[in-house]
This record gives structure tokens, sequence and C-alpha cells, in this order.
């Protein structure tokens, strides 16, 4: 069973009974005009590839453009109040991610409420992250190094991505789960300068995306230890899941389309649909296994679950670790 079949089906079976019945008229009349997808990163990132992806192949399902708008800052907050703010007909959507789960905890005063604001209507895509130390670090599986961390408290240095970032909610889970005690040190831009110095030795361990670390895995200059996923990941299948070694531990970061929450739900389904259709083109699968993730097909309620159950995971992460941003 893949990692996206098994993240999903763990989501319960009420979510997936939910249907909504769709309006033919309004339906078929959309869209009449062109679609913008307003994506919260700069141009070039994995986030903007996946949006222009699945932009391009509804672009020529549907017959009309759909648009790409980089909208970054404030951790992808302004993107997505300015999807909050848009008429609710379609026109303006979001491309989501496990980063609005987080925020909607981190922030204390945004001027909108994800869950509430935005309706979800289909995930794309799911990936997995890895915990890895340096070669020379003691531990070579994750009981080593939760022995070793016990033995060593505050001694262990973790490296993230910065503040709030899947990188770090993912070690703080870690934390909690193994009860053990590591020092945060977070870095601004990204994975690659927790990796640098993590490879250099001056940091010992980081829970970093797949996709950012598995050609140093691959060329010894790292070790993995577990990822983060339920289920092994394809692209490091011989190393074990945490939750291999300590109970409960999963997690995942996520992306797929919201909308405003006045949005119509015959146009919510009929995109649900169409995302459907797009993520079942094995050339698009290929494509975005390239960005390190798999694809995921949801109802607009599966994906609703998933994105609740996230924002109560992170939010009890950021309460229990006193995380503030700034």
């Amino acid at each position: 069973m893949s990692l996206a079949r098994r993240e999903f089906l763990q989501l319960g079976s009420a979510a997936a009974a939910a249907t909504v019945i769709p309006s033919p008229a309004s339906a078929q009349t959309y869209p009449a005009r062109p679609v913008h997808i307003i994506v919260g990163f700069g141009p070039g990132g994995a986030a903007d590839i996946l949006a222009r992806l699945i932009g391009q192949r509804l672009s020529e399902q549907l017959g009309r453009p759909f648009i790409i708008e980089n909208r970054p800052g404030a951790s992808a907050n302004i993107a997505t109040e300015a999807v909050v703010r848009a008429p609710g007909d379609g026109y303006t959507l979001l491309l989501t991610h496990h980063g609005n789960a987080i925020n909607a905890s981190l922030y204390d005063r945004l001027n909108f409420d994800f869950v509430r604001d935005i309706t979800p209507v289909g995930a794309i895509a799911v990936f997995a992250g890895v915990m890895e130390v340096n070669p020379s670090f003691p531990a070579k599986t994750v009981p080593e190094f939760i022995t070793y961390a016990k033995a060593h408290p505050g001694k262990i240095t973790m490296a993230t991505s910065g503040t709030g970032s899947i990188a770090q909610m993912w070690g703080e889970l870690f934390k909690m789960a193994a009860g053990v005690d590591l020092i945060s040190v977070p870095y601004r831009g990204g994975s690659g300068p927790a990796l640098t110095d993590l490879i250099g030795g001056q940091v010992d361990v980081t829970f970093d995306p797949i996709p950012s670390s598995i050609e140093f895995i691959k060329a010894g200059k790292l070790r993995a230890l577990g990822v983060t996923s339920a289920m092994r990941a394809e692209q490091l299948p011989e190393v074990p899941t945490i939750g291999e070694f300590v109970r409960n531990y999963d997690a995942i970061g996520w992306n797929g389309i919201g909308a405003p929450k006045n949005t119509p739900p015959e146009i919510i389904e009929k995109l649900n649909k169409e995302i459907g259709t797009a993520l079942a083109d094995p050339e698009l699968k290929a494509r975005i296994a390239e960005l390190g993730a798999t694809v995921v097909v949801t109802s607009p309620a599966e994906f609703a679950t998933l994105v609740a159950k996230d924002v109560e995971k992170w939010g009890n992460v950021i309460r229990t670790a006193n995380i503030k941003v700034d």
C-alpha cells in the first residue's frame, strides 16, 4: 500500500461518506474566464512547479487559462489572505499546504481563519520527511539515537529550516513522542543552510523533506535514521519509519487546492473531479514524483479532514513546545 493511500485511509470513512450534490447548470458554465491560482512562494520552488503542473492540466481540460500568481511573504499568509478576500466564484484559488495548518496556531493575529475561510477542494500530493544525522554521529538507528539523547539531555542540536517550518514541526513532534531534549537551531533560507551545517558537523540532527536530502543520503554525506510517514517512503525504501520505534509518530507534508468559503459547492465538486482526472495521468504522476512527492486524490470532505487533523496536531506541538515567531 502506498504512502499516499495509507495516509488518507487513516482519515476515516466518515469523511469519505460526505457528499455534495452538484447543480448541473452552474457547473456546466464554469469556468467562463481565466482562473487564478495564488501561490504563497516565489517562482521556481517545488510549490510553484506543482501549481504550474496542475494549472496547465486544468487549462487543457477545461479550455480556460489557469494563471499562476506568486505572492510570497509572511509564510504564505499574504497569499492566503488574498484568496480569503476574493469573491467566492471559483475564479481565485489557493495552492494550500501544510504551512497553512501550522500558521493557524503559530500566528496570534491573522486576519482570517484558515479552516473557516478557505474551502478545501482537493489534495494534490503528499511527501515525507527524513530524520538524518552526520555519519560521524554515534547513533545508527532511531532507538540508538533516543538512548544517546536521553544520556545527553540538552546537548544535541536539531537544525530546522526556520521557526514554524515543517522541519521544526517534525522535530518537535519527535521530541514529544520520544521524550528527548534537543536544542532547536533555526536557519533562514530553507533546507540548504541547515543541511550544509549538518554535513559539516556543526549540528547533530535534522528532520528534512526527503527531496532536498536524498542525494546527500545516497552519497553517504548524511545518515538516514527514519522517515516521518506511517509507511516507508518510495524514495528511501530501505529506511524504516520513525513510527516503527516511536509509538504514534506519523507526520507528512501536503499540498492541495482551496477556494474562498462561499464558493458554490457545485464548482468545488467540478474542480475536484477535474483535479482527480489530471492526477490520474501517468506523465503528471511522474513529474510530481520528480519533486519528491506522491500524488493523492481525495474528495473535498477527505481533504477537509486532513486539514483539520493537521491544524489540531501542529497546534498541540506549537503550544507544548511554546514556539513563537519573531
